[in-house]
């Protein structure tokens, strides 16, 4: 069966070839491994890098050792255009902060060519395998990675090593309120209490009153077992379209357009069908019925 990953490997075999230097190994084998000096002023941050958040002291201490040692391991790019910088960072975006602070003016670097798929696999996987990520932008990367690059649940676990109930658990704290997500973010409320509560119809006061009472799972469990549920929660519980109806829509749109379709629900109602054409001339035809 063809691997449907634009990366091509799952977490575990990456991590299983990584060696010294782990981004080696996010290249295909065919491909010419160089690593360049890049001028740092010809690079910028990836807008879309899942990791938000960067430890001023862990930065600095790496600034230290890239004075003593400099950079033992080579960042990822990808070259760009329409933008002021030349390369776009996939992976190292640490290591390219901390060699700024350093005072380098160059870092070693390996560049490829990869579409806005596949990097946000790449940066997502390379931070999940050092394990860079707080548990909300963790879920928040799952989500775009099923929005973006039309993949489901299930897809996101393989692609990561992970077990389809894990990826679902760390989803649902992409439901909390940005006020309760802060709150997980910086380490005030676990990832498990903001699970729980993601249910209910009041997270947010839950969330204070889990803090300011110092409550367990146990406990915060029990308690939301017995608080009014979020409408939002039970109306997509309730208004989920039957897998048999979803394979019958995008059956029928299959045979009127030609080309591959996927229907994908989202919470309320609210989804999206993607067409996917395999050769120019099959876009052609595609544009052709669909704006006739």
């Amino acid at each position: 069966m063809a691997n449907k990953f634009g990366l091509g490997r799952g977490l575990a075999e990456l991590g299983a070839s990584r060696g010294a230097l782990p981004d080696i190994s996010l290249l295909a084998p065919t491909e010419r491994v160089v690593v360049r000096q890049i001028p740092l002023a010809q690079i910028g941050a990836n807008p879309d890098q899942p990791r938000k958040t960067f430890s001023e002291s862990e930065l600095s201490d790496l600034a230290a050792s890239i004075r003593e040692k400099g950079v033992l391991q080579p960042i990822l790019l990808r070259s760009v255009s329409g933008r002021p910088h030349m390369y776009e960072i996939v992976a190292g975006e640490r290591r390219f902060r901390a060699s700024k602070i350093a005072g380098l003016t160059e870092i070693p670097a390996l560049i490829k060519s990869m579409d806005d798929n596949n990097a946000a696999e790449i940066a997502l996987i390379e931070n999940v395998q050092r394990e860079n990520l707080n548990p909300i932008e963790e879920a928040n990367a799952y989500k775009k990675l099923m929005e973006c690059c039309d993949y489901e649940l299930s897809d996101v676990a393989r692609l990561i090593g992970k077990s389809d109930s894990y990826i679902r658990n760390m989803l649902r704290l992409t439901a909390l309120p940005e006020s309760v997500q802060n709150l997980v973010g910086q380490g005030e409320l676990s990832a498990s209490h903001a699970r729980t509560i993601a249910v209910a119809e009041n997270p947010e006061e839950l969330a204070h009153k889990i803090i300011a009472e110092k409550l367990s799972v146990a406990a915060t469990d029990k308690m939301v077992k017995s608080a009014p549920r979020s409408k939002q929660t039970r109306n997509h519980t309730q208004n989920t379209i039957d897998s048999s109806v979803v394979r019958d829509i995008e059956s029928r749109v299959r045979a009127a357009l030609g080309v591959s379709v996927k229907l994908t629900e989202r919470r309320g109602g609210a989804g999206q069908i993607t067409l996917s054409f395999s050769t120019r001339t099959q876009l052609h035809e595609l544009v052709e019925k669909l704006t006739k």
